[in-house]
């Protein structure tokens, strides 16, 4: 009689891929006093946002102009900073909210680095306290969408209005219509910031490849 043969081992199963890391971003919040920045990063954060407010004072008079927004009692003095990751494009997004008043844009270049993108957020009755703003990340090339904040969810102009009262450099940066209170107005916006990224990446690589040729 022969003995039974041994069955042959088998081949360990492959292992499953490790999931991937989603990509980080820094993303700048910015704008004039009272726009709705820290709103906005509160809204979409998936952590407690931290905040640097303090208490509007009588000291901040003739100083904090809050023509418009007499009902505002505190201002970030320093930033904001939440987190959101977006499974579906594959990042998580550090949002640093910038302080509004002019007597702390001197942060604004600390806060820029490493930033690879902004959403510069406007109120279309105080237009011109954004305009610093977009001045800003013009100048250093920064790309931005610009987020027409709907206060009492109205909004009086269109995209196209706001685009030429702003001057934008570039007539294709995106305007879009948001309220800062909805989550799913601000995800819209950071997703075409992230459009406008990708984009912009790949437009860079064929004139990067072209040089080295």
């Amino acid at each position: 009689m022969f003995a039974p043969q041994a069955a042959a081992p088998q081949a360990p199963a492959p292992l499953a891929p490790a999931p991937q890391e989603p990509a980080p971003v820094k993303i700048l919040i910015a704008g004039g006093f009272g726009v709705g920045k820290t709103t906005l990063v509160e809204t979409i954060s998936e952590i407690e946002p931290l905040r640097t407010e303090e208490r509007l004072t009588a000291a901040g008079v003739g100083v904090d102009d809050l023509d418009g927004i007499e009902s505002k009692t505190a201002t970030t003095v320093a930033m904001d900073f939440g987190r959101i990751t977006l499974d579906d494009a594959g990042v998580v997004l550090y949002l640093f909210g910038t302080p509004g008043q002019e007597r702390f844009w001197f942060m604004w270049d600390d806060l820029l680095a490493g930033a690879l993108g902004a959403i510069v957020l406007v109120d279309t009755r105080r237009l011109d306290r954004s305009f610093a703003a977009v001045d800003f990340f013009e100048n250093r090339g920064l790309p931005f969408v610009v987020g027409a904040n709907c206060f009492h969810g109205q909004q009086p102009y269109t995209a196209e209005e706001i685009a030429t009262a702003l001057h934008l450099k570039d007539p294709s940066t995106p305007v879009l219509m948001l309220d800062a209170r909805s989550r799913e107005d601000v995800r819209a916006c950071l997703l075409s910031l992230l459009d406008q990224l990708i984009a912009n990446a790949g437009a860079a690589a064929p004139a990067r490849s072209g040089r080295a040729g």
